[in-house]
């Protein structure tokens, strides 16, 4: 499974300037969200929750093999499994869920791993929020990235789950196209939410200052 740009931005704009104790990250994937998180701060608990068997293997051998490996752990389970058996809750809560509508097209249904992954049947907007309005602390915070044209669909249903939206990010592949991503920051209060913008290249591979600022501690080359 490949590193994809919406987990990035998410891993990197993610605050965790109120120290986190506990993180858990859901969908984690290869683990990529989790290990920046883990990266950046100092929290002691940094809990990952994956369905697929192979990403969930790949995970778990990525955690082992960073500097953080014992502060990270991969749970191997459907959300609703983990949300009802747990009785733990975050400080933090981080989920790149996937996002197409409907059922997969049939050619799609035969692809990879990767692609099955993104179809929203197996993690529903419904089902993310009633979790995380379960798992997250009562101060907790929670950090998602979505498509730009569900944003308002996913804002009304968080309220509903008690979760309101804190800092929304618009992000656009350039400066000329519609924003096609929306990275939301939820917590119990309710407030206006700060608003702004994000453009991540000028042309193709040549990236905004703000962008190459956000992510610089994760590449090796940007």
């Amino acid at each position: 499974m490949k590193i994809g740009t919406d987990g990035v931005l998410l891993g990197a704009w993610t605050p965790v300037d109120q120290n986190p104790f506990s993180i858990l990250d859901i969908g984690t994937g290869t683990g990529v969200i989790a290990l920046m998180l883990a990266q950046r701060c100092d929290a002691e608990l940094v809990d990952a929750l994956e369905l697929d068997e192979d990403a969930y293997e790949q995970a778990v051998d990525n955690f082992e093999a960073s500097p953080w490996g014992d502060r990270l752990f991969c749970y191997h389970a459907h959300l609703y499994e983990f949300a009802t058996e747990i009785e733990d809750t975050y400080d933090l809560i981080t989920c790149n869920p996937p996002f197409f509508e409907g059922n997969a097209p049939q050619a799609e249904q035969q692809g990879s791993a990767r692609e099955q992954a993104r179809f929203e049947e197996s993690m529903p907007f419904e089902l993310l929020v009633a979790s995380v309005n379960q798992l997250l602390n009562p101060d907790g915070i929670f950090s998602v990235v979505i498509p730009y044209n569900r944003e308002q669909e996913f804002i009304d249903l968080a309220a509903r789950g008690n979760l309101f939206p804190q800092k929304i990010t618009r992000v656009k592949g350039n400066a000329q196209v519609e924003a096609k991503r929306s990275l939301l920051l939820f917590s119990r209060t309710q407030t206006t939410p700060q608003k702004d913008e994000l453009i991540i290249e000028i042309s193709r591979h040549h990236y905004t200052e703000a962008y190459q600022e956000l992510v610089k501690d994760f590449y090796l080359k940007m």
